[in-house]
């Protein structure tokens, strides 16, 4: 089983990334995706979620501001993040739940001017 995640980066603050994580070696369609995040000396914390079902939820942080999303045909999980702030800086982690649970290996993003 594999979870790449790519699409980080270094951007401005007010600026957008998009997060894309491509999974192999499960049944994708039957995961729930997840987003989580993890700065410097802090823990991880849940960004967002995307069940199954396509239902979706939201850290209070980036509610209205990141939208994440998932198309099976290719496997993948997005998150789409606008609005960016210094604050958003972390390793971004896909993580995929169901009777198994796998994580990636993160994606770095960095919002500074």
């Amino acid at each position: 089983v594999q979870l790449v995640e790519s699409g980080g980066g270094l951007v401005q603050p007010g600026g957008s990334l998009r997060l894309s994580c491509v999974a192999s070696g499960i049944i994708f369609s039957a995961y729930h995706m997840d987003w989580y995040r993890q700065a410097p000396g802090k823990q991880r914390e849940l960004v967002a979620t995307i069940t199954n079902s396509d239902s979706t939820n939201y850290a209070d942080s980036v509610k209205g501001r990141f939208t994440i999303s998932r198309d099976n045909a290719k496997n993948t999980v997005y998150l789409q993040m606008n609005s960016l702030k210094p604050e958003d800086t972390a390793v971004y982690y896909c993580y995929a739940r169901n009777v198994r649970r796998y994580w990636g290996q993160g994606t770095q993003v960095t919002v500074s001017s």
